[in-house]
């Protein structure tokens, strides 16, 4: 039979889940699905435009977006089991669990809205029927990608966020990140460098801002949940935590975000303090290839008007 679409496949996925056992995530759940629909070698040949396996795939986002309404939960590096409200749900012997199914879950709706650059508070734009209606297909090209984008840079927060993720990995993210943006010669030279000078009068780490050594940038790293925002004594501490250096320059990364009153403050002090909060680490991560993959690049083009005009 035709592989299944990724909402057929939540509620089969959720029953697998059901006796509370921690999986890994994909090959597990793809294996049992496999079986469950009988799909035959032709149909996990099958594959999308990327080149990754079309069960594979629609099994990622099947979990994905139970992910984001709570009824499953990543216990750890490619792990996947079933939350208490994902039984919950089962409990009540649904007939379809669906992305509509989903949306009676806030935390849901929230991924949704983050996803499309809006928030609760903000007015929902009915979308057309038929978007292809109303936008060109370069328009409606770019507004998949970004629609995209936004879910992938959601995810990547998501994870940052999660209690699952460990001091020492997180560490390695920034230092990856600030590599990849020119700071340092090298991810492991670079964490080394972190790594030593961390727990040193309030800095989490020093990176060199140049491949000499000339100058370099102080760092202070903090993985808070989503609702802990860092205020404008954390940035004084760190202020001073500078002075303490003799240094001029510093990074504040979290995966919260800041107190309006904590962005004012840098700006008036002489200490240059870049904060980057967790929108913009996600941002960040995404466009330097920090945690992701290039599934494909698109080339895409249009008719030279001049060209065809020209006189040959």
């Amino acid at each position: 039979m035709p592989v299944p679409d990724y909402q057929t496949l939540m509620l089969p996925i959720l029953k697998y889940l059901g006796d509370g056992a921690t999986r890994a995530t994909v090959p597990d759940v793809t294996d049992h699905l496999t079986a469950l629909f009988h799909l035959t070698q032709e149909d996990l040949d099958q594959r999308i435009s990327s080149g990754q396996s079309l069960v594979y795939n629609r099994s990622h986002w099947a979990v994905t977006y139970m992910s984001k309404a709570g009824l499953v939960s990543r216990p750890g590096r490619g792990k996947v089991a079933i939350t208490q409200r994902g039984k919950d749900a089962l409990a009540t012997s649904p007939a379809k669990v669906d992305v509509t199914f989903l949306r009676q879950y806030p935390e849901f709706e929230a991924f949704r809205l983050k996803a499309k650059g809006q928030t609760t508070s903000s007015p929902v734009v009915p979308a057309p029927v038929d978007p292809a209606q109303d936008q060109n297909p370069e328009e409606l090209l770019y507004s998949t990608y970004d629609a995209l984008r936004a879910e992938v840079e959601a995810d990547i927060l998501d994870r940052l966020q999660s209690d699952s993720l460990d001091w020492e990995f997180f560490e390695h993210v920034v230092v990856e990140l600030l590599v990849r943006m020119g700071f340092g010669s090298n991810v492991e030279e670079s964490r080394h460098r972190v790594t030593k000078k961390s727990g040193d009068d309030g800095i989490d780490g020093v990176i060199d801002e140049d491949r000499l050594g000339l100058d370099a940038v102080y760092i202070q790293a903090k993985r808070y949940g989503a609702k802990t925002s860092v205020g404008r004594p954390a940035l004084q501490a760190f202020a001073g935590s500078l002075e303490g250096q003799r240094a001029s320059k510093g990074v504040f990364i979290t995966t919260s975000y800041f107190t309006g009153e904590a962005e004012d403050y840098v700006k008036r002090i002489s200490k240059r303090i870049v904060l980057i909060d967790g929108k913009a680490l996600a941002r960040l991560m995404y466009e330097h290839g920090v945690g992701v993959r290039t599934r494909r690049t698109l080339d895409v083009k249009r008719v030279d008007e001049a060209y065809f005009e020209g006189d040959i």
